[in-house]
């Protein structure tokens, strides 16, 4: 990122607070602390620290045209975080960045028409547990489990008719998911053999998707198509005999998508599904198709969703990969919310592999305290068979806190 387009950045905002036009922000301090009671190979922390101050402004200049950014600055005592002075526009890197833009767009809108440039967040799909069409969304998976959206730089046309969407994005640059460190606990190694991170090959190219949405009489459906690489990693190893060590490498196979979603209202719940078809032409990697039916419901003050993500493997190529969407795949997925009041809830979530070998659940407790506060607490459970990915974690179950001070 250049320094005058920094500098241009930080002027703006300081200035729009004082001209004309509307100016909206808001944002964050959060303090995180992570306890696992048991270490894992080649990682024996268990406790972790984490701090997270997020800025967010947008200022509208005209009916037409909004500006907006959002502002990262975090830290941590797990080294997951970068311990450099310079603001990341890209957001590549193996850690966090200790400074980043998050976000930083212009949105124009025209009658039907909506063009977002810059960096944003992208999301396709109408389910709410796994979402195979949403190729526009790389996330931060330094804790597979615990994981958050990352944006891309694109440019985004949106076309609004009565009952009909029509989306079309443009990347001019790849973005991949982020993985969890070598040498933390969230990444399983053979044991007896030293590993080396060998970094990432990145693609070259942009990548292109389109989607069309329609709101028909009792359900909603919508068609997407996507064309560039996929965020998630496969594993190229190389072997060294003398001394012995073994060196992983990153690279991103080319991905075609064909996809579709749709969503029908009944009587007593909603049925939302949605699949995908995957194919590419790098000869290391996988064609399958992924989908997920699921029904969802609002009782009260209770809100359920379950359903099963399945996948099917046309062809089969990946030696070794990092595919945490896959890793989801084959298992029945649920997700419960209560709100007790207006400042307590509580939340589940669960996912059990349809063979029993990996099982991941999630209880969650939030409480208002004031105007700004906020406390959270949650446990995460984690069991199943080294071969299963979500059992090769059954030594990462955690207890974590957060407290968060909203302005």
């Amino acid at each position: 990122m250049s320094r005058r387009f920094l500098s241009a950045f930080i002027c703006v905002h300081l200035w729009l607070p004082f001209a004309y036009g509307q100016f909206q922000q808001r944002g964050f301090l959060e303090l995180r602390p992570t306890f696992y009671p048991q270490t894992a190979p080649g990682d024996s922390g268990q406790v972790i620290g984490e701090a997270l101050f997020r800025y967010d402004a947008s200022y509208k200049f005209a009916p037409w045209i909004k500006l907006s950014g959002v502002f990262d600055a975090r830290t941590d005592s797990h080294r997951q975080v970068e311990r450099e002075w310079r603001v990341d526009a890209e957001d590549r890197g193996l850690q966090r960045p200790a400074f980043s833009l998050r976000r930083l767009s212009a949105t124009l809108n025209r009658g039907r028409w909506t063009l977002e440039l810059g960096r944003q967040f992208i999301r396709w799909g109408k389910a709410d547990l796994l979402n195979p069409t949403d190729r526009f969304a790389p996330r931060d998976y330094l804790s597979v489990v615990d994981n958050d959206f990352l944006g891309v730089t694109a440019a985004r046309l949106t076309y609004e008719a009565k009952n009909d969407t029509l989306d079309v994005v443009y990347q001019p640059r790849f973005m991949p998911s982020r993985g969890p460190l070598l040498s933390q606990r969230w990444v399983v190694l053979p044991a007896g053999v030293p590993v080396g991170d060998g970094g990432s090959v990145f693609p070259g190219g942009p990548q292109f998707g389109a989607r069309w949405n329609r709101l028909a009489s009792g359900y909603e459906y919508s068609l997407s198509f996507f064309e560039g690489f996929n965020h998630l990693p496969l594993i190229a190893g190389t072997l060294s005999v003398a001394p012995l060590r073994a060196t992983l490498q990153r690279y991103y196979p080319q991905m075609r998508m064909y996809g579709g979603d749709l969503a029908v209202p009944l009587r007593w719940f909603t049925v939302k599904t949605e699949a995908a078809y995957f194919t590419s032409r790098t000869s290391t990697a996988d064609e399958y198709v992924q989908f997920v039916v699921q029904l969802e419901r609002q009782s009260g003050e209770w809100s359920f969703v379950g359903g099963y993500a399945g996948e099917y493997v046309t062809e089969k190529r990946a030696p070794l990969d990092f595919a945490p969407d896959r890793g989801l795949a084959r298992a029945f997925l649920g997700r419960a919310g209560y709100t007790i009041d207006a400042n307590r809830s509580v939340a589940f979530e669960a996912a059990i592999r349809q063979n029993g070998e990996g099982v991941w659940t999630r209880a969650e407790y939030s409480q208002l305290l004031g105007q700004h506060w906020r406390a959270t607490a949650s446990f995460t459970l984690i069991r199943g068979n080294q071969d299963d990915f979500l059992g090769q974690y059954r030594r990462n179950s955690h207890f974590g806190l957060a407290f968060r001070y909203s302005f």
